[in-house]
């Protein structure tokens, strides 16, 4: 096994790597910005390493410094998480040029999977069924015009490199389609260096469903089933679930994972990675990318088949083969995952930024917390503003809402403000609850949604916060503050106007 293992990433999933390497025995190295250089998943690795800067390219992005920093400390591999460098071919080639294991699928497989035209291709070639669409390299908008003339409005423009919505533009008539093909080509140019797009068949009611698979370097690939991340607000998923409620007929889900598997073979898939698709009203289903990664997603898989991806990333990069069977893998019982963002829903997602005057996790059977942040924690306007993310298991998909909402009602996050009261009212809305939810769901059924007005505890949160906060006239006081020496609003002082009496 790895002695030593660098995790060239931060938050959460930084912290999450770190635990799966201790669990492992493995020295765990967390490098950081100078906006993290307080964060706690950095007091938790083993050695720590500073990347002068804030910006993710000064720091997170800059593949020189990584890797220096890995060498000079003797880091025998790299686990690059999600997002950052983690789906990037170049680093996971330098990464190999300087005798480091890169804890992820082969730079091959990246570069192939990370190009939405050729994965297509290839997975059409593997026989996944693909949306009706037209590549448009080397087209003009005229001629990209024609050639999609026989697809139906609407249709979509998207990136061939990148995602999260980058690239992207619905085309809902013809005298729509120039402009729009010149608006995702140049968001896409600066996003990704890439002004390459495809053009395909938009479906208005769909569902966004994904399989998780798993394989080695022995030619090993097996699928960890389904997941449903219908969701999302502007492209990016907030709430996923699995089993996918979408999914009633096992044979569909067999499929599909079928699919996934023979996709993942077609490039000689080793790691984790999940293969995307599209699942209409009717049950038909179409490939849509494949993740080259460990997903955001991934602790509600670890729940219902009880695998370890993190760590089995981890023991496939050291050439381990997997030791289970497809057989051998069950689903049991349904998980749901909710990301705590810091951001505020009531005005365009809007991200906050400040410090977290108070911060408490919620605990229980069957609740799972993934975070990287505690009360005094800065949210900085320099990364992803996810905090934390909320997963439950139950027996079957009631118990593990039930169970999530109880978990959100006791997470506290005061300082800065989040989306928990929106994730709330989705999980006592009738049509999630139903489980019938496509991805155009939050702007059918929350188009301007606003948080209910405080009522008497709300107020009274409020109050804590502002003590915590310190607001009003501060003294010292070992009384009102676990920390001995800091200062602290103390209303039983106040000698203004008002004054709250003791009885």
């Amino acid at each position: 096994m790895f002695r030593k293992v660098l995790i060239a990433n931060r938050g959460e999933i930084a912290r999450r790597l770190i635990l799966a390497c201790h669990e492992l025995g493995i020295t765990a190295v967390a490098i950081y910005s100078d906006a993290d250089a307080e964060a706690p998943w950095v007091r938790l690795a083993d050695e720590r390493y500073n990347l002068p800067g804030v910006s993710a390219t000064d720091t997170y992005l800059n593949q020189t410094a990584v890797l220096d920093i890995a060498t000079a400390c003797g880091a025998e591999a790299i686990h690059p998480g999600y997002g950052f460098l983690s789906e990037n071919a170049t680093f996971a080639t330098a990464c190999a040029e300087r005798g480091i294991v890169f804890i992820g699928p082969s730079p091959e497989a990246i570069e192939l999977m990370g190009s939405k035209a050729k994965s297509r291709e290839i997975a059409e070639q593997a026989g996944v069924p693909i949306v009706p669409g037209v590549d448009g390299a080397r087209m003009s908008a005229a001629e990209l015009q024609t050639a999609v003339a026989h697809i139906e409005f609407p249709i979509l423009i998207k990136a061939s490199a990148g995602g999260g919505g980058k690239g992207m533009r619905v085309v809902w008539s013809a005298d729509q389609f120039a402009d729009a093909v010149q608006a995702a080509r140049g968001e896409a140019q600066n996003s990704f260096g890439d002004d390459h797009v495809l053009v395909e068949k938009y479906f208005t009611q769909i569902h966004h469903v994904e399989i998780q698979v798993l394989g080695d370097q022995y030619g090993n690939v097996l699928h960890l089933f389904e997941r449903e991340c219908s969701i999302q607000r502007r492209h990016q998923k907030i709430i996923e679930e699995t089993p996918a409620p979408v999914i009633q007929d096992d044979d569909l889900r067999q499929r599909m994972a079928a699919a996934a598997v023979s996709l993942a073979k077609a490039v000689n898939y080793s790691s984790a990675g999940t293969v995307e698709f599209i699942v209409d009203e009717k049950g038909g289903f179409y490939f849509l990318e494949m993740n080259t990664r460990l997903q955001v997603e991934h602790p509600i898989t670890e729940l219902v088949t009880g695998i370890d991806i993190a760590v089995w990333q981890i023991r496939i990069a050291n050439d381990e083969p997997l030791p289970f069977r497809q057989e051998d893998i069950q689903q049991r019982g349904h998980a749901i995952e909710c990301r705590v963002y810091a951001e505020d829903p009531a005005n365009n997602f809007l991200p906050s930024i400040g410090e977290i005057a108070r911060y408490e996790r919620p605990s229980g059977p069957g609740i799972r917390v993934d975070d990287g942040i505690e009360s005094g924690t800065a949210v900085s306007p320099y990364y992803d503003p996810m905090l934390a993310k909320i997963i439950t298991w139950g027996h079957n998909r009631e118990e593990a809402i039930g169970k999530m909402i109880r978990a959100l009602q006791q997470t506290v996050v005061l300082g800065v403000t989040t989306n928990i009261p929106y994730l709330l009212a989705i999980l006592q809305e009738p049509t999630f609850c139903s489980g019938h939810t496509s991805t155009s769901y939050l702007q059918e059924i929350f188009p301007d949604w606003r948080p209910d007005v405080l009522d008497e505890d709300g107020w009274l949160g409020a109050a804590v916060f502002e003590l915590l906060r310190g607001g009003g006239k501060k003294v010292r006081t070992s009384a009102l503050s676990n920390v001995e020496g800091t200062t602290a609003y103390d209303p039983w002082g106040e000698t203004a106007v008002w004054r709250n009496v003791r009885r």
